[in-house]
Order: structure tokens, then C-alpha cells, then sequence
């Protein structure tokens, strides 16, 4: 009898270690995955940073005439290089610098409202945010002869004012995302017949001006409009990335983050102050580049994989944003026999997205 008691103890014994063991794997694995999708995210945040860097360089050094990496590099130190410093450093750095800092713009935009609403479709350039910006500046342009800051100026203002009325008109005891995406994209028809009648009311030269401000165009872009806009983009997204906690948290429902501490409606109405800000100036500064916003978020979530619940996927996103935005400005310049606005190339890539996003959505029965 002593010696079955003292065997059942030893099992007994066998079994706790064995339990304890098993209890010391789990922990272990955990933090194991962790790490990798830590360095996953750190890797394709990388590697995004090089492409990026790598397409603003051939912005600034191709081109109807080629320049070396070491005329571009003392163009940018201030020297004098006869030829490349009208060209690099007036010409082809304002419009490489606003289409960087446009596109991270969008695409920090379009993930704060995709994430936060959970739904792909909750783009700003779809819930008419942008079109709120499109009509106010071709109203400016058309009918009140106005230009430069003046209408930057006013679209920005109507972005802001667009904005606050989708949110107002959807918020019912609460925000539904589906909602806010409806409503959004009936104002946004709204806005495009108003655009469509003052264009239809425009004089031939005004309305040159309006169509180049609405296809999105970086032709025209200035260091005086890459300041303010690397100044909001600094701004806002500082202020984005210190919430990306709780919009990741936002993902889970309203009920949920509530429950987890989250003060739901004063970080919804932060985050999206925010993101219009950030769209605002973009917009401003660049037009409307369509489909960009769209587009970036979903892309670098499907690069980060695992790894995009390691860390926020608002600067992954800025980082696909400007890489479209560069990518698709230097191929609507040099790609084809005559010159396309950037707008016209991002509009051709976001499209077919569009449509195949809604025919997925469509059959496997998901909402808006």
C-alpha cells in the first residue's frame, strides 16, 4: 500500500512538473510570435522607406534630361550646377516633395477611417470628404475668380465642414459605419452635379484651371505648398500615432472599447478631426488624387500580414500612400506619348479595386 501511495504521489509529482512545463511553453511561444511579427512590421516598414526613398530619387534625377546622383545631391546643398538647378531644385523637388507628402497625407486618412468604422469602403475619396474639398474649390474657381491660397484655403474649410455634416447626419445614439458610408456617398453625388453645373457655367480658361485642380495635378505644385503641408502632416500625425492604441481598440466594437476604457466618442471625433486635416491640406495642396486614400490601407495591411496587429498600420500606410502617389506621377509623365495628371493613372489602378471589392462584398453577403 505505502509503495502505491508513494507511486501515486510520484505521478502526481510527474504530473504538475509536466503541467508546469507546458504552462512555461505557452508564455514563451507567445512572446516567440511576438518578436516575429514585431520584425516583420519592422521589416516591411523598412523596406517600404527604401522604395519610397529610391522613387522620390528617381523623381528628382529622370526626367526630359537626366542628372547623376551627385549633381541632384549639390543641387540639394545649395550649389549652383548649371541646368540642374533650375531643374532639380525649382522644377522637379517642390513636385516630388508635395506628392510625398500628399500621399502619406492619404494614406494615414484612409486608414484612420477604414480601421475605426471597419470597414474597406470607408475611405474619404468614397464617403465624399474629397468631394466636399472638389466642389468648394471649383465653386471658388468658377464663380468668385479666385486662385492660389484663396482656394486652398476654402477647401480646406469645406473638407472640414463636409465632414462634420456626414458625421452629424449618421450619428443616430451612436455611429454606424454603414450608415455614415451611405449618407457619405449620397452627398458626395450631391457635390459631383454641383461641380458638374458650374463646370457646365465655366469660361473656357476657368474651367482649363478647374479640370487640372479636379483630376489631381502635381504640375503645379510650389515649396510654398510643401510647407504647410509637412507641417500638418508632422501634426496630425504625431497625434494619430499617439491614438493608434485605442483605434486599434475600436476595431473591436463600440461596446468593447468602451468596456476596455476607451472614451469612444471623444477619440472617434478626435480621429477624425485628424484624418480631414490631414486630407484637407492634402487636397489642397495636390487636388483630389483618387483612389490613393482607398488604396494604401488595404495594401499595407495585406503586406504586414500576422504582423499588422505588432504595431500601428498608420505608417505603413502614409509610406504606400506616397509610393503610389510618387510612382504614379513619374509613370503619368514619362509612361505613355502624351502626359496624364496623376489622378488619371491612380483613378485607372483604385477602380477595378473598387468594383472587384464590392462584387467580393456582394457575394459573400457583407455589409457596406
Amino acid at each position: 500500500m505505502r509503495r502505491i501511495a508513494e507511486a501515486g504521489s510520484a505521478g502526481a509529482g510527474n504530473t504538475e512538473a509536466a503541467s508546469g512545463a507546458a504552462t512555461a511553453v505557452v508564455p514563451a511561444d507567445i512572446a516567440a510570435g511576438r518578436r516575429r511579427r514585431r520584425r516583420r512590421h519592422l521589416t516591411v516598414c523598412a523596406a517600404l522607406s527604401l522604395l519610397v526613398l529610391a522613387a522620390f530619387a528617381v523623381s528628382l534625377m529622370f526626367g526630359q534630361a537626366v542628372y547623376g546622383p551627385l549633381e541632384v545631391v549639390r543641387v540639394l546643398a545649395g550649389e549652383e550646377v548649371p541646368g540642374a538647378s533650375f531643374t532639380v531644385g525649382v522644377l522637379r523637388l517642390p513636385r516630388a516633395l508635395v506628392g510625398l507628402l500628399a500621399g502619406a497625407a492619404f494614406g494615414m486618412a484612409g486608414i484612420t477611417f477604414q480601421t475605426m468604422l471597419r470597414n474597406p469602403l470607408a475611405s474619404p475619396d468614397i464617403i465624399g470628404i474629397s468631394s466636399g474639398a472638389s466642389a468648394a474649390a471649383v465653386f471658388s474657381i468658377v464663380m468668385l475668380s479666385l486662385s492660389g491660397t484663396a482656394v486652398s484655403i476654402i477647401a480646406t474649410v469645406a473638407a472640414l465642414a463636409t465632414a462634420g455634416l456626414i458625421y452629424l447626419l449618421s450619428f443616430r445614439g451612436g455611429l454606424s459605419g454603414t450608415r455614415l458610408i451611405l449618407i457619405g456617398i449620397g452627398i458626395s453625388a450631391m457635390l459631383h452635379s454641383l461641380v458638374s453645373y458650374v463646370l457646365a457655367r465655366a469660361a473656357q480658361w476657368d474651367l482649363q484651371t478647374a479640370m487640372r485642380w479636379l483630376n489631381g495635378n502635381l504640375s503645379n505644385a510650389s515649396m510654398e505648398q510643401a510647407a504647410p503641408l509637412a507641417l500638418a502632416v508632422a501634426v496630425c500625425a504625431v497625434g494619430l500615432v499617439s491614438l493608434s492604441g485605442n483605434l486599434d481598440t475600436l476595431r473591436l466594437g463600440e461596446e468593447t472599447a468602451a468596456a476596455l476604457g476607451v472614451r469612444v466618442e471623444r477619440t472617434r471625433l478626435l480621429l477624425i478631426f485628424l484624418a480631414v486635416v490631414l486630407l484637407a491640406f492634402a487636397t489642397a495642396a495636390a487636388g483630389p488624387i483618387s483612389f490613393v486614400a482607398f488604396l494604401a490601407g488595404p495594401i499595407s495591411v495585406r503586406l504586414l500580414g500576422r504582423a499588422a496587429s505588432a504595431g500601428s498600420p498608420l505608417i505603413p500606410a502614409a509610406l504606400v500612400g506616397a509610393l503610389l502617389v510618387l510612382a504614379a506621377d513619374f509613370i503619368g509623365q514619362f509612361a505613355f506619348g502624351t502626359r496624364y495628371p496623376v489622378g488619371v493613372v491612380t483613378g485607372v489602378l483604385g477602380a477595378p479595386y473598387l468594383i472587384f471589392l464590392l462584387i467580393r462584398q456582394t457575394r459573400t453577403g457583407g455589409a457596406l
